[in-house]
C-alpha cells in the first residue's frame, strides 16, 4: 500500500468517525446545545457529507494509488476552500450552509475555530496528494 492509499484510508476512517460523533454516547463530546466540542453543531447535511467523503476515500484506497492521489487533491481543495469560506462567512458550501444560513454574525474567533477541521484536513490532503 502506497503513501497515498494509506492516507486516503486514514481519511476514510477519520471521516466515518466524524460522521458518527452525534451518535456516540461519549460524555462531554456533544454539549447540551448539540455542539460538538462546544464549538460547532453537526447536522444531517454534515453527517451526509462526511459519510460520502469517507466512502469516496475508501473507494479510492481500494481502486489504486492514482485514485487515492486524485481523491486527496480534489478532497483537499474542496475542504480547504470550504474552510476558508467558513473563516469569512461562518458557514461553508459543502454542507450547503452558505445557501441555507448565509453569512453568520458570529465572532471571528468562532468562525476560525469551527473552520479549522476543514482547513487542516484539506491542507494535509493537498500536501500529501501533491507529494510524489
Amino acid at each position: 500500500m502506497t503513501l497515498h492509499q494509506k492516507t486516503a484510508l486514514g481519511y476514510a476512517i477519520i471521516l466515518a468517525l466524524v460522521a458518527s460523533l452525534n451518535y456516540l454516547p461519549i460524555p462531554g463530546l456533544v454539549d447540551a446545545e448539540g455542539r460538538t466540542f462546544g464549538i460547532f453543531a453537526l447536522d444531517i447535511y454534515d453527517d451526509a457529507l462526511h459519510v460520502v467523503s469517507a466512502l469516496w476515500a475508501l473507494s479510492a484506497t481500494l481502486i489504486s494509488t492514482r485514485a487515492s492521489r486524485m481523491f486527496l487533491i480534489l478532497f483537499g481543495a474542496l475542504y480547504f476552500l470550504d474552510g476558508l469560506l467558513g473563516c469569512f462567512a461562518g458557514s461553508g458550501f459543502l454542507d450547503l450552509g452558505i445557501f441555507t444560513w448565509g453569512v453568520l454574525d458570529i465572532p471571528l474567533q468562532l468562525k476560525i475555530l469551527s473552520s479549522l477541521p476543514h482547513l487542516i484536513l484539506g491542507g494535509l490532503a493537498l500536501f500529501v496528494g501533491f507529494k510524489r
